[in-house]
């Protein structure tokens, strides 16, 4: 027994140290804490559940037979953030590059089917050079059922992925079926295929940085929700972000107390709107006004930020909010904001997370590199995404609804549950000067006469009254008064059901 006992913990030993002091020095030396500091950091101190710690690869090809170490470069198991279950694996680079091998994959897999069966979000530390070569197609096939997992999972527990390294070929697209993705800046990058192959193909010199890294994927893809300066900040807002959702599709947000009141009066608010109707503002102020505390997490900031999408809290439980914002491109709907926003509104359809609409939109952007990008299709993915969610949807328009922008922002045609506007709100089919040019064309050339038409349509329909009128609007508030008003139809909303009809899976425009 004491052999034994010996022999535990030597494996233990070896397990732990990765692929030794030498390796663990050079992972610091980049800034990046190594697999086994990432979790403790990222879990509550003394509640990691360690499993698999002693598997080996079973390669024994190109001399790996006389290459093993315990754990196989991944470290996988459970533990709690903030007291809340969470499986988590953490990808070793110190052992073969954070390569992944038939073994690599079947720790990752068993744990992603443990968090299935108990109802747990899965977050994925990825730090990896990518397939295991020496192991052919082992490694793909290990691949291949960590995606199948991923789609299983998907809708029905939160996947996160915390790119911490490297991440190519076949690796980057796990991480693509997860929920969110986030980033390191300087440490981490994502691509299909490197930049060798980039050069040998299409004969274009690129970096590693330029081609995948942190800053090109939030700002110009958006395959990326957020980039964060270094390893500690990362899983340190990972903790503050995994706070905001629920367990799994089977239960409600969670509810953090909270001091700031329901009915929290803001001034200030009545003041927000400028006289110009062309004149932009700052959205953000309004949703920082609204939440608990100010306390609101975006994601995508720096990608398509004519829409604004994140979390907050209202009497202490989680919404999802997606906003216009006027600063960029007046706040228009183009197709990266579309696909944006229509992705996160699938996200709190799938995980019973009340959404609330903040509105001030002139249309959908024109012209020829938006058609021939598709906007037709890709403008409809958020009126799909909209009129498919059965959560609670609270909209309020706070100056321009026009056109079909106005539909699909969660108006009341498509479900919307509680429509409010300000007394700034515009609904109508476009702009006052666009629609008497187009009712009077014959006036055009009077200068005097258009501007007598514009503000004669301007006091007939760029005001809430007409949709109040038809009951497409709840009622016109008070700015001042919005997080009462919203706060108490989220609250009356808290019980709503709704289903859509039985299918076996709708097929929106992808």
């Amino acid at each position: 027994m004491h052999d034994i006992i010996h022999q535990l913990e030597e494996k233990r030993e070896r397990a732990r140290m990765g692929g030794g002091e030498r390796r663990i020095e050079s992972q610091h030396k980049k800034g990046k804490l190594t697999a086994r500091e990432r979790i403790e950091l990222f879990l509550d101190p003394d509640t990691f559940e360690e499993w698999d710690m002693f598997v080996e690869h079973r390669c024994t090809d190109f001399g790996m037979d006389e290459q093993s170490i315990p754990g196989d470069g991944v470290v996988t198991g459970y533990g709690t953030v903030n007291g809340r279950l969470i499986f988590v694996f953490s990808q070793d680079f110190t052992v073969f590059g954070g390569s992944l091998s038939g073994a690599h994959a079947e720790k990752i897999c068993k744990i992603m089917d443990q968090a299935l069966k108990v109802g747990a979000p899965v977050v994925g530390l990825n730090d990896s050079g990518g397939a295991r070569i020496q192991e052919g197609v082992d490694s793909l096939a290990g691949y291949a059922e960590v995606f199948q997992r991923n789609v299983l999972a998907s809708g029905v527990i939160p996947q996160i992925s915390m790119i911490m390294g490297p991440c190519a070929g076949g690796a980057v697209y796990s991480p693509a079926m997860t929920e969110f993705i986030f980033m390191v800046k300087d440490t981490s990058y994502m691509f299909v295929t490197g930049p060798d192959v980039v050069k040998t193909v299409t004969h274009e010199e690129v970096t590693q940085e330029e081609l995948g890294g942190a800053i090109t994927h939030t700002n110009t893809s958006g395959v990326a929700d957020k980039a964060f300066e270094n390893d500690v900040d990362a899983l340190l807002h990972l903790r503050r972000f995994i706070d905001f959702l629920p367990a799994s599709n089977r239960e409600k947000p969670p509810v953090r107390p909270t001091p700031d009141p329901h009915d929290r009066v803001e001034m200030s608010l009545d003041t927000l709107i400028p006289d110009n109707p062309n004149k932009p503002y700052d959205m953000k102020e309004l949703i920082t006004k609204l939440v608990d505390e100010g306390d609101f997490f975006e994601l995508q900031p720096e990608y398509a930020g004519n829409i604004l999408t994140g979390f907050g809290r209202i009497e202490g439980s989680t919404v999802g909010i997606v906003a216009n914002q006027p600063m960029v491109l007046a706040g228009c709907l183009d197709i990266s904001s579309s696909i944006k926003a229509a992705r996160f509104v699938r996200f709190c359809d799938c995980f019973n997370i009340p959404i609330v609409t903040l509105v001030d939109v002139p249309g959908f952007l024109p012209g020829t590199s938006q058609e021939f990008g598709g906007i037709i299709k890709h403008g409809a993915k958020l009126l799909y995404a909209y009129a498919e969610a059965t959560v609670p949807k609270v909209t309020l328009i706070t100056r321009k609804a026009y056109g079909g922008a106005y539909d699909v922002m969660s108006s009341k045609h498509l479900r919307g549950d509680v429509n409010f506007a300000w007394p700034s709100a515009e609904i109508a089919v476009m702009g006052p000067k666009g629609a008497v040019e187009i009712i009077f064309r014959q006036d055009i050339g009077d200068d005097q006469k258009i501007e007598e038409r514009t503000e004669e349509y301007r006091k007939r329909f760029a005001n809430p009254f007409i949709a109040g009128h038809r009951g497409f609007i709840d009622d016109v508030i008070m700015p001042h008064n919005s997080r009462l008003r919203i706060s108490r139809s989220l609250r009356m909303l808290r019980d709503k059901e709704l289903e859509n009809p039985w299918k076996k899976h709708g097929n929106m425009p992808l």
